[in-house]
């Protein structure tokens, strides 16, 4: 059933109905989700709104699928839009461009793709942390990197909220979708702990999210994540088959409402202020804003460890 619905919702002539992809922006998805009860505790954290105004849904039709609507602030969507373009594809982390040696070795891919729309293009992810291997899927200690603090204690604050508290990031993969972009169904297996929780933030345009069963027989639930969603994978859904068949253009571009972007308050110690400098001047953030204008990021967190292990098996 997974295959099949895949086909169908990535097919262009015809084109698919999307009748049954939840959106969560309709009350008509109430029947298939359980919204949950507000958060009590009124925690906040630059770039977000506060938990207390946080929407999150469970999916009954997939046990252990969380689902929070778009959490950020615009200014907050802008800064991970800028650290997953500028920051991320940097040399020690590793890209799917570093086999091509493509750029030259004093310039990073975003310097180097100014002007360069074809370049720009090429780059379809960038790892940190434990580095996935996209052929044995297995990780090593001679393949990782430094995991960014502001992503670190980032993900920790949506751990520690939906209370998993023992969830430690440590392996990130950041995908970067075109509009002509799909990612097949698979299962995300390669993590020593597969009982702590995978997380996933989206940006940019919008993408048919599909998500099944432990075997591709089991018919998948369609959704939309629109930009600044966020799901978590955790228990019976951690290990199911899930893919993009297709990306959308938004509707609201929620990256880039009408704010002050003047920073006068307390940011925390983590955040990268230079990039931030760049998220709040609209002139720098223009070449940004060309890029997500047609484009999907989603960086995916993982645990690779299980309590008390210091580093892989071999």
């Amino acid at each position: 059933m997974f295959k099949q619905d895949f086909k169908y919702y990535k097919s262009k002539k015809p084109p698919p109905s999307y009748e049954n992809v939840l959106n969560f922006d309709s009350e008509n998805i109430l029947h298939k989700v359980i919204k949950r009860e507000r958060i009590t505790t009124n925690s906040s954290l630059f770039g977000l709104i506060p938990t207390e105004e946080w929407e999150i849904y469970d999916i009954k039709e997939n046990p252990g699928l969380v689902f929070i609507k778009n959490p950020f602030t615009s200014l907050g969507q802008r800064y991970w839009i800028t650290r997953c373009l500028k920051s991320y594809p940097v040399t020690p982390n590793k890209t799917n461009l570093d086999i091509h040696d493509l750029i030259p070795h004093n310039e990073t891919w975003w310097e180097s793709s100014k002007g360069d729309n074809e370049m720009l293009k090429k780059l379809r992810w960038a790892t940190f942390g434990y580095h996935h291997n996209w052929d044995t899927k297995i990780y090593s200690e001679n393949s990782k990197s430094i995991f960014p603090k502001d992503l670190y204690f980032f993900t920790k604050h949506f751990a520690e909220t939906l209370s998993f508290n023992l969830f430690n990031p440590e392996a990130a993969i950041v995908n970067y979708y075109h509009l002509d972009s799909t990612l097949s169904g698979h299962t995300d297996h390669s993590e020593n702990n597969l009982e702590a929780p995978l997380f996933s933030f989206s940006f940019g345009q919008t993408a048919l999210f599909l998500i099944g069963g432990e075997s591709i027989d089991v018919k998948p639930t369609a959704l939309y994540l629109k930009s600044g969603d966020v799901i978590i994978m955790s228990k019976k859904s951690r290990l199911c088959y899930h893919g993009v068949p297709k990306i959308l253009n938004c509707v609201n571009k929620s990256w880039d409402l009408n704010e002050n972007f003047d920073i006068d308050e307390q940011i925390e110690d983590f955040i990268d202020k230079n990039i931030l400098n760049l998220c709040c001047d609209n002139d720098k953030w223009e070449r940004f804003n060309n890029y997500i204008n047609n484009s999907r990021i989603n960086i995916n967190i993982r645990q690779v460890l299980r309590k008390g292990e210091i580093k892989v098996n071999k």
